[in-house]
């Protein structure tokens, strides 16, 4: 089974751009982040009518993520628990079943949190935008506390805006104060790590050189001044079943893209 996360950065702009990249990977599942619409505007057709599934969590000109599956998506549910009057739509959860058992999936589209806003005593100011990344990510993992009781494969997937390491960063000295790799942001990513979850990629192909983001100015691509904030994180039940991972990185170099590019997984499953 193939599984694949990708921030398409708009579904009106990065449309023609997707359906060249489920042609071409044909993933048996996908998360998207940053769909940037509602659930209703959503071009429905340009999934559907290559035989996916679709289940959308939109918000209109922002945020947003989906799930598309080539299998029936089950108990779906969108939002991340915690805080009832937060109104970004950045969680989705759904279960697909294969003859060989089930998986529980999450896709996720983790707050960026710049600018960092600090307080006098170096601490998050309230309200601000990296406060509430912070927050959110110990919403994030109270509610993986509550997935990882499941006797079952799980995989949580996205764009997370964090860079775990050093080697994750073509530069990584330019990112040191940056929201997404601000040791507090680490910290908390560790911890989520820590409940039990396997960096897929990272079980499959270490060192540095290995991004899912570039931005689109300086000519950031063709130097490969990149970064990996894109994650398949696996419990257990799932890390026995990774048969490999990889980036997709050609796609940066395809016709109008994200600036984000397709990780996906292979499961035994």
């Amino acid at each position: 089974m193939k599984i694949a996360s990708f921030n398409i950065n708009g579904i009106k702009a990065r449309g023609p751009a997707l359906g060249r990249w489920l042609d071409a990977a044909q993933p048996d599942l996908a998360v998207l982040q940053e769909i940037k619409s509602t659930d209703e505007t959503f071009p429905r057709a340009l999934i559907e009518d290559k035989g996916y599934h679709l289940e959308t969590h939109g918000q209109k000109g922002f945020n947003g993520v989906a799930i598309v599956s080539k299998l029936p998506l089950e108990d779906v549910t969108r939002g991340l628990p915690g805080d009832d009057d937060d109104p970004q739509a950045r969680w989705i959860e759904a279960t697909v079943s294969t003859p060989k058992g089930a998986l529980r999936v999450v896709g996720l589209y983790l707050p960026n949190g710049n600018p960092v806003e600090l307080d006098s005593a170096g601490a998050p100011v309230a309200g601000g935008k990296y406060a509430y990344k912070l927050t959110w990510m110990a919403r994030m993992e109270a509610r993986l506390r509550d997935l990882m009781t499941l006797e079952m494969p799980l995989a949580v997937m996205g764009d997370y805006n964090i860079i775990p390491q050093a080697e994750d960063a073509a530069r990584p000295e330019a990112w040191r104060e940056d929201a997404l790799f601000r040791l507090p942001s680490r910290k908390a990513y560790r911890q989520i790590v820590h409940l039990g979850l396997t960096d897929a990629f990272r079980a499959r192909r270490t060192g540095p050189g290995h991004y899912s983001f570039w931005d689109y100015q300086a000519g950031a691509f063709e130097r490969n001044d990149g970064i990996r904030i894109d994650h398949i994180l696996l419990n257990c039940h799932a890390a026995d079943l990774l048969c490999d991972c990889q980036i997709d990185t050609e796609v940066r170099a395809g016709e109008k893209p994200s600036d984000h590019v397709p990780i996906w997984a292979e499961l035994a499953l």
